[in-house]
């Protein structure tokens, strides 16, 4: 047997590529992170270029640091950020324009007009509110408005992807033949994916005014799709999984049947309920999503509760306000005090994702006095997660039926343990940490091993998952009540902010 895995992690602030073994564990990494460039309020913008490159080198760091080569990988994993939009000339390979990121809200004004009131016009095709989150309208902005796209695109000249196809197409090759394929659970997040057929529904592209010739093959979550280019680390070497970061965290907790859950605490936060192979309708502001397919299987449907603001916010506290040096101080800072001092933090930036799905929220922080310092701000950020976390459990309780009796975790922030701790207090239930923190990257590897016979299949991945860490509800309930009651009253607080000449 080949002796690894190798997993790309395209993510939001910094791209990685990991090593994993036969047991799931963790063998070497490589991380660079990239320029978050914000051209004006409300606007994120990634290089795809900067991207690419930031690719092929945490892959050398990642295969140096192991001291390993390609006859040694059996297989390479993606996993992506997955709204975050790219478009590119499939002669030159070069991007049209910066990457539009998942968070970015420039759309608003096509989701209006798109609308005309009904924000759930095309729910039942794809499972998604009309929304500035998803990859559709961005697309639709780009051609509309960078000069010149529009007619390229309508001579067939351009590509669109989300991250996961741009990259594999570079790494297949590029313009010397790469492959432009995407997988179901990131199809499922453009708004142009029908869930029933899994394939693009023309009636949708047509309203959206985008060329059926501009998008990637929708194909399984677990096959090859081709094998790394000439000019790789990586030649010859296939590349046989790609899930979106969600649901590869969902797939690398082994959360693989229906009632099983997880929560990503990244960026930001996303929970995921996994719904077998039903396709369940949300009545209180999730969303209906691909969970994975394995080659030609049933695909497993998912609901899904997106929050977009929580570990980002710990980078606003550092770069914006400048109160930490490094976003691990953070736990440090807000351990300075007993509580957040009456403060509660709604962290709105990109308006409130599940379940308000309020494109007019700002953020705002509430409670504030003159006894307030930067520990309880640094609480408060922190405790705002936590919050969030909750309001979009209840919503997945409230659908599914079923009340979740713990919490499997992953991400980054899951080290900071006050805020594990004070999210299974505010959950009432226990909050529980695997010992391979970095799911997403592992839920890749598995769907990569998984198509080339690496692993034997799901039983002996449920095998890999262990527990690294509980933390039990110790909060009294009338608390719990107490402090959900004014988190809920603040968040009423950044409603309705928007108007017409808001910048």
């Amino acid at each position: 047997m080949t002796d690894y895995i190798l997993s790309i992690d395209q993510g939001t602030s910094s791209t990685r590529a990991i090593v994993f073994d036969h047991s799931g564990s963790i063998v070497s990494t490589g991380q660079l992170e990239h320029e978050q460039i914000f051209p004006r309020a409300g606007w994120l913008e990634h290089d795809p270029n900067e991207i690419w490159n930031n690719t092929r080198e945490v892959i050398g760091q990642a295969l140096s640091k192991a001291d390993i080569t390609r006859h040694n990988i059996a297989a390479i994993g993606i996993t992506n950020q997955r709204e975050t939009t790219v478009v590119w000339d499939r002669t030159t390979g070069e991007p049209v324009y910066n990457a539009i990121v998942w968070q970015d809200t420039r759309t608003q004004s096509i989701v209006d007009r798109l609308a005309d009131g009904d924000l759930d016009r095309y729910r039942e095709s794809c499972g998604l509110p009309l929304a500035t989150y998803f990859s559709g309208t961005k697309l639709a902005w780009i051609l509309e408005n960078v000069d010149g796209v529009r007619e390229r695109a309508d001579r067939g000249e351009l590509m669109f992807g989300t991250t996961d196809t741009w990259v594999l197409w570079n790494l297949t090759g590029g313009v010397k033949g790469g492959v432009h394929v995407t997988d179901v659970t990131n199809a499922s997040r453009t708004m142009f994916m029908d869930l029933k057929t899994l394939s693009w529904n023309e009636s949708t592209l047509a309203d959206f005014g985008v060329p059926a010739s501009m998008l990637p093959e929708i194909r399984s979550s677990s096959e090859v799709y081709g094998t790394a280019s000439a000019s790789s680390l990586l030649r010859e070497t296939p590349i046989a999984g790609i899930l979106g970061d969600q649901q590869a965290a969902t797939f690398g907790q082994a959360a693989f049947d229906r009632g099983e859950t997880k929560n990503t605490y990244g960026t930001g936060n996303f929970l995921i309920f996994n719904t077998g192979e039903e396709i369940v309708r949300s009545k209180n502001g999730l969303l209906t999503t691909l969970g994975y397919q394995l080659g030609d299987a049933k695909p497993h449907y998912a609901l899904e509760g997106s929050i977009a603001v929580t570990g980002s916010l710990v980078q606003w506290l550092r770069d914006n306000l400048g109160i930490l040096s490094k976003s691990s101080d953070v736990e440090k800072l807000a351990k300075t005090v007993d509580d957040n001092g009456g403060v509660y933090f709604v962290p709105a930036f990109s308006g409130l994702f599940a379940p308000y799905w309020r494109s007019d929220a700002r953020g705002a922080l509430v409670g504030m006095t003159r006894f307030v310092n930067k520990g309880h701000i640094a609480r408060a950020a922190l405790e705002a997660t936590a919050f969030q976390t909750r309001e979009v459990l209840d919503a997945v309780n409230a659908d599914s039926g079923v009340d979740l009796a713990e919490l499997k975790v992953d991400g980054g922030m899951i080290a900071n343990e006050t805020l594990m701790q004070f999210q299974a207090d505010i959950l009432g239930v226990p909050v529980v940490r695997p010992v391979v923190a970095e799911t997403t990257a592992l839920g890749a590897a598995y769907a990569a091993g998984l198509a080339v016979g690496y692993w034997s299949g799901l039983d002996e991945l449920r095998a890999n998952w262990k527990e690294q860490k509980r933390w039990e509800p110790s909060m009294a309930p009338e608390e719990r009540d107490r402090r959900i009651r004014l988190w809920k009253k603040a968040v009423t607080r950044t409603f309705d902010w928007i108007d017409d000449d808001t910048p």
